[in-house]
């Protein structure tokens, strides 16, 4: 199996967590979500993560969430690069929807540690380690979703793998520091922070929810040490991150037309309130900015939810 160099993946520095559309029946809306992708490429986003948090691989099956990475591989892989989320805290479920991704000819994976069910320190490094034998692999650590925050000793371990890319950290700009300083690439996973990360933390970049809605934005405040303009997009970026991700991102894509206005439950779209909160925001942005058009406030009857 050939591997993108390593070298070529830690440049990309804008990576974006794409939303997966539905259609009315529920089903995942190729259409739609190929013109998203095109208006990552357009706005100089360097790679998707797909089926991640934001594209709701917890609420895909798994025939959906690998058809989604190869319909991406094989349509974008020439001109993004493509991370599988192919974690999962199941880790023979992780192993095999790794290696599924890698034949439908992902770039890499992105992976995560055992999360509900938990296990020891040792147990996460043997649970990565084995889908990390299979190919170059982010590695997540999101304690506010797993209950478990991997350490500095657990990463330093992992980082001497060979597929070892780095981290995708949401535990703040300190320990995105302390891995930098070590020479372990770090992505940051929290979008408030992340023009701090880059420019004065020396992160690698983001992976980013915000840049679903303002791609060319946020690829201004990875390449500019532009405070200002990080400055104007913190008040959205509070909102996106308002309710759990991805409810807001959903409800904001929404709100300018880029998807359907369909939710898979358990998620719901934001309160009339909150929907009017977010439309003053957006629409203190250059429309041009914004994936899709005008934004709308949208009635609680425009909502289509499925199971």
């Amino acid at each position: 199996m050939m591997h993108t160099p390593m070298e070529k993946i830690r440049k990309a520095s804008l990576i974006t967590a794409i939303k997966t559309p539905y259609n009315a029946q529920g089903d995942i809306d190729l259409a739609t979500y190929d013109n998203l992708i095109e208006q990552q490429i357009n706005s100089g986003v360097d790679g998707i993560i797909v089926g991640g948090t934001t594209g709701e691989g917890h609420l895909l099956n798994w025939q959906e969430h690998l058809m989604l990475i190869a319909h991406s591989s094989q349509k974008y892989g020439d001109r993004l690069l493509i991370v599988g989320n192919s974690g999962s805290n199941n880790t023979r479920e992780s192993v095999k929807a790794t290696e599924y991704g890698f034949a439908s000819g992902m770039h890499a994976a992105l992976l995560i540690n055992p999360y509900y069910g938990k296990t020891s320190e040792q147990g996460i490094i043997a649970h990565l380690t084995k889908s990390l034998n299979v190919g170059p692999a982010f590695i997540y650590n999101v304690p506010g979703r797993t209950g478990q925050d991997m350490q500095p000793n657990i990463i330093e371990t992992l980082s001497e793998h060979d597929n070892f890319i780095g981290v995708k950290e949401c535990a703040g700009n300190e320990r995105i520091d302390y891995y930098e300083q070590r020479g372990i690439a770090c992505w940051s996973g929290n979008d408030e922070e992340c023009f701090d990360s880059r420019h004065n933390f020396n992160s690698h970049g983001v992976i980013s929810v915000t840049s679903n809605i303002i791609p060319g934005i946020m690829r201004q405040l990875m390449d500019n040490n532009d405070s200002s303009l990080n400055a104007s997009v913190q008040e959205l970026i509070a909102w996106l991150f308002c309710e759990p991700n991805p409810i807001a991102i959903n409800t904001a894509l929404m709100m300018t037309q880029a998807i359907p206005a369909v939710f898979r439950l358990p998620y719901l779209p934001l309160n009339d309130q909150q929907r009017e909160q977010g439309l003053a925001l957006l629409k203190a942005i250059d429309v041009e900015q914004l994936v899709g058009q005008t934004p709308k406030k949208l009635n609680d009857d425009d909502f289509c939810i499925l199971v």
